[in-house]
């Protein structure tokens, strides 16, 4: 069971997610907040797996509520659940260690998967943010160096920077196996490896932080 809670200013749209949730016999919603420090409160108490998190709200706002969730709770996963798109939300959600950004007009199926995806371990975006993430990776690019003691304390080694190639490329970690032929376990502890190394607490940090050190 993938315990989920539900952080939203609005209770009409909170209760209707609720509502929608509740046909799928994995997920159970344990509580609702209305603003970013009930988040953390609620969040220390219940022990959630998964945390829809909207960015706009009083007291304290998404991002700053992710990360102090990310300091106090490493283990839970915040996806921000929001109608904003710009990149400035988009990247201060994921610098503060959202591990999935989707937009208020997502399906409720494809939600329902999102929280399953995230609960095991992997990210999620939406397609338009992730359009602007690979487009802020365009721009911020640089030429490829060498990766050496130079750039990390602990090198990469060869497989981890085809692996962490794959995550830049957007691929899940079932994909991953597949393109390396190696089993889905096998790619996540390569993606956990890497983000030790790189010093991300995610797959979408460890992509981020790979352009910014030129690595891919």
């Amino acid at each position: 069971m993938i315990h989920v809670l539900l952080v939203d200013d609005q209770t009409l749209f909170s209760e209707g997610l609720e509502t929608l949730l509740s046909v799928h016999k994995d997920i159970q919603v344990v509580g609702q907040a209305s603003n970013g420090q009930e988040a953390i409160d609620l969040a220390l108490k219940l022990r959630p797996n998964v945390i829809l998190m909207d960015m706009q709200m009083p007291v304290l706002n998404g991002v700053g509520a992710t990360r102090r969730l990310k300091a106090s709770l490493p283990d839970c996963r915040v996806i921000a659940l929001t109608t904003f798109d710009d990149k400035e939300t988009v990247f201060d959600a994921l610098r503060a260690g959202a591990v999935g950004y989707l937009l208020k007009d997502v399906g409720s199926a494809q939600l329902a998967e999102s929280i399953r995806v995230t609960a095991r371990g992997e990210s999620i975006l939406d397609p338009s943010v992730a359009a602007k993430v690979v487009a802020e990776f365009s721009r911020a690019s640089v030429p490829i160096v060498a990766i050496s003691s130079e750039v990390l304390l602990e090198p990469l080694s060869e497989r981890e920077i085809e692996v962490l190639r794959l995550v830049t490329a957007g691929l899940s970690n079932r994909e991953i196996a597949a393109e390396l032929i190696i089993s889905p376990g096998t790619a996540k502890t390569h993606i956990h490896n890497l983000c030790g190394k790189l010093g991300a607490h995610n797959r979408t940090e460890a992509a981020m932080r790979a352009r910014e050190l030129g690595l891919v």
